[in-house]
This record gives C-alpha cells, structure tokens and sequence, in this order.
C-alpha cells in the first residue's frame, strides 16, 4: 500500500542510515584518538582499570625520578670514599706509606709531616666537597639541634599496589657507617676523626714531626701505622657497601623502567585502537553511508510517483 502519511521505506532506510553514521562517528573518533576506549562510556570496566594503571605509571615515573637522585648521591659518596683511600700517591694509602718510611732511623720526619698534613687537608676536603642536593654522608653534624644531619635516609626504590594499597619500599642508609668527620657533638666519631686510646690522635690529628728514633717514639708510629691500616680497613668496607647501594639502585632503575613499559603495553591492550581494523571499517562504512543516502533519496522519490495518478 502507498501512502502519503507513513513512507515505511523511508523510515528503514533512515534508521539504517542513523547506525552506519553513529558507527563512522565511532570510528572516526577511535581514528583521531588512536583508542578504542577514551572515555567511562565506551567501556567502564576497561577504562577505569586504565586509569589506574595509569595513576600507578605515574607514581612508577616518580620512583624512577627519585632513583636517579638517590644514584647520584651514592655515587657522588662512592667516588669522594674511594678517593679518601687513595693509591700511593694521595689518601690513606700514600698516608700509611709515609708512616711507614718515617720509620727509618735518621730520617727528616719534619718534611715528612708536611706531606701528611696535606693529605689530612685533601682528605677531610673531599669528604666535605661529597654534598649533593645538601646532602653530605661522609662530614656529618651530630648535634641535636635543627641542622644535625639525619642519623639514616630513605632512599625510595619501588612503589605498588595491591587492590587500594599502595606500598612504597625503600633503601635505608644508615649515615654513621660511612661518616669520616663529625661537626656538633662533643665527641669526635668519624672514621678519620675518632682519637684512639692506643695514639691518643685521630687520623686527622696525626703528628710525627717532632717524633725521634727513641723506642716510645718508634712505638708511637707503630701505634700510627696500625691506626691507618685499619681505618683503610673500615673505609673500604664503607665503600663495598655504598657499591652494594648503588648496584641495588641500578637494578632497581631498570626494573621500574621495563615494568613502566610492561603496565603501558597492558594499557594498549586495553583501550588501544586497532587502527587497521578501523581503516578497514572506515571504509566499509563510508561505502555505506552513500548507500544509506541513496537508498533514502529513492525512498523519498517514491512518493512522487502517487502524484502520477492525479494527473
């Protein structure tokens, strides 16, 4: 039957011509997003799973920040300790050498002291120099006012998330191990600035100048030379574990970056367009769309031919 008041192939032809054009727009925006979920409506469940996954990337981001930070203070600690060892030309290697030959009988122990009051000059400017970002772990304040320097640091090296949970871990150093001179307190209690009872001087106070070939004096320097070669002993043992720090922080830096780009992977999954896909639709559905269009005009032009039947 045709009628002039219900064209029900116009309807069908329009309502097809709604969808292919609800699924271009839908595709169109896939296309210039370059996601298949974009927003809550798309898909909720996936897209609030994304949002957290990105929320947690971010907070991944700022681990590795501040992973970098904490790498550079260790190194910057690393390095200044390494040098207060020395070779045999500077730190406490040249400075048990020189004790060592202030043991000959005879010798002018008075130039000697002056190589080794340079020695206690450079090591105790390496150890202050050691400051990054107002951090400095090897000349420490032990007061107990404002400025006293922390007696540990939290060096924060992983970050994440069970459910709602966030657990944020981190690597503890403790400042006392690797303190060489202290400022503060009343007593001295750096590894090159505690007195020893045997000597009765620290490593920065040693003395020989005025030392003979006596025998109390030869003890002294007996007493001088144990004193160094062990604080070798334990600065080295400082710098084996800053080592073990600063590898601890370089795995830790790689493992944050490849789980950032494992949880940005499973983001794509997610929500991620397939843009082939989507150019092949894109296509299909503009092919349709003229379709629609033209099977709508004839729709419309049916009605005319009714006026024929009047003529």
């Amino acid at each position: 039957m045709s009628s002039l008041l219900t064209n029900s192939t116009a309807m069908t032809a329009l309502q097809t011509l709604r969808s292919v054009s609800s699924q271009l727009s839908t595709t169109q925006t896939r296309i210039s997003t370059g996601q298949r979920v974009s927003t809550a409506s798309d898909n909720a469940a996936y897209w609030s799973i994304a949002t957290s996954m990105r929320s947690d990337n971010a907070a991944l981001s700022a681990v590795s920040d501040s992973l970098g930070l904490s790498a550079a203070t260790v190194d910057t600690e690393y390095t200044a300790l390494n040098t207060v060892i020395g070779d045999k030309d500077s730190g406490l290697t040249k400075l048990q050498a020189l004790l060592v030959e202030a043991k000959t009988a005879g010798i002018d122990r008075s130039k000697i002291q002056a190589d080794v009051t340079q020695i206690q000059a450079q090591m105790k400017s390496t150890a202050n120099s050691a400051t990054i970002n107002g951090i400095n772990w090897l000349s420490i304040d032990t007061s107990t006012g404002t400025t006293a320097t922390p007696t540990s640091f939290s060096l924060v090296s992983s970050y994440s998330r069970v459910g709602s949970t966030p657990t944020i871990g981190s690597i503890t150093v403790t400042t006392a191990t690797f303190a060489l001179y202290t400022t503060g307190g009343a007593t001295k209690t750096g590894i090159l600035d505690t007195v020893a009872g045997s000597t009765g001087a620290s490593i920065d106070t040693i003395a020989i100048g005025s030392l003979t070939d006596a025998a109390t004096d030869q003890a002294k320097l007996d007493g001088y030379i144990a004193q160094v070669t062990a604080a070798i002993g334990t600065v080295a043992s400082a710098a084996a574990n800053l080592g073990a720090v600063k590898n601890r922080i370089a795995t830790n830096t790689e493992f944050v970056k490849n789980l950032m780009d494992s949880v940005d992977r499973g983001i794509g999954q997610l929500v991620d367009a397939d843009m082939n896909q989507e150019s092949t639709r894109l296509a299909a559905l503009q092919v349709q769309q003229q379709l629609g269009v033209q099977a709508l005009s004839i729709a419309n032009n049916s009605s005319q031919s009714i006026l024929s039947l009047f003529r």
